[in-house]
């Protein structure tokens, strides 16, 4: 079982379908309204978990109702908590979430995400170094991310990086990172000064841009290489690119070569917006493997 620790961000998404999405200053009506668990680390977690990884997840929540919901979901979702803590007299963060003509627009307000600290991803460095592979994104304290690449440089773990939300990164976390999953607007913000092309040319077989339907885009040393999508009916595509990262994730830490992994990744991706949620679409390992 690959041992994969989560270091991120969990919130409760606050969802609104609606046929129509409202430009600046109109009201439309709408036609649902869920709240459903969420946060970019949660979702990441959660579908590692379901994949069959051994799973600990590193995070704050709010002293709120929505963190004890967090808890309590990570919890039925068999990932481990001992490294969660709820902080004293903060909001757990929220991300309110559009779903209109096909596609989603999201907000997110951080909240008790910022107390997610080096001081305090220190207390959980056994852990880390205990990982086959450690998972991370940008919705924490942009000095946080930096430091969990000097452990797992310090212990020689692979950290996968996935830079969402978009912001400029520092040289050393990606020399730091062994794997960067952006999408096509993130890796325009990442590598401003290079094409899509001489970017992925300068990473090659660290550097996977995910074109959502498309697929995801890499260069292997030799030639530039597209692992196609798998053609699904659409529900909702919020948590597709958490579900890639973490099935991602597995799959390397499992040992997969890129190839494999990244159709694995696919697969699993694919499935997920079959389904409503960020996390209620995340197939278990039975279901991406049926789906070959």
């Amino acid at each position: 079982m690959a041992k994969i620790s989560v270091i991120g961000s969990s919130s409760m998404d606050l969802v609104v379908s609606s046929k129509k999405r409202p430009l600046a200053g109109e009201t439309v009506l709408g036609e649902s309204f869920k709240t459903v668990p969420g946060g970019k680390g949660a979702n990441q977690a959660v579908a590692a978990a379901r994949l069959g990884a051994e799973v600990s997840m590193i995070g704050c929540v709010g002293d709120d109702h929505y963190g004890k919901e967090i808890m309590k979901n990570f919890q039925q979702n068999g990932v481990n908590i001992d490294n969660m803590e709820p902080v004293t007299g903060m909001e757990s963060g929220t991300a309110h979430i559009i779903l209109a003509e096909g596609d989603n627009s999201i907000i997110v307000v951080k909240g008790a995400n910022d107390y997610v600290t080096p001081s305090f991803v220190k207390k959980a460095e056994n852990i880390i170094a205990k990982s086959d592979i450690v998972l991370i994104q940008q919705e924490i304290p942009e000095e946080t991310v930096e430091f969990v690449g000097q452990i797992c440089k310090k212990y020689k773990i692979p950290l996968l990086l996935n830079p969402a939300p978009a912001r400029e990164i520092s040289k050393e976390v990606v020399e730091a990172a062994s794997f960067i999953t952006p999408n096509e607007h993130e890796a325009s913000v990442l590598f401003k000064e290079l094409t899509q092309q001489e970017a992925l040319k300068k990473f090659p077989n660290k550097l996977f841009i995910t074109e959502g339907k498309a697929g995801v885009r890499y260069f292997n040393g030799k030639q530039e290489r597209l692992i196609l999508s798998y053609p699904v009916q659409v529900v909702d595509t919020t948590g597709a690119g958490d579900t890639f990262n973490a099935a991602f994730a597995v799959a390397l830490a499992e040992g997969m070569n890129l190839e494999q992994g990244l159709r694995f990744a696919n697969r699993a991706a694919s499935l997920s917006v079959t389904k409503f949620g960020a996390q209620g679409g995340m197939p278990t390992r039975a279901e991406v493997e049926r789906s070959r």
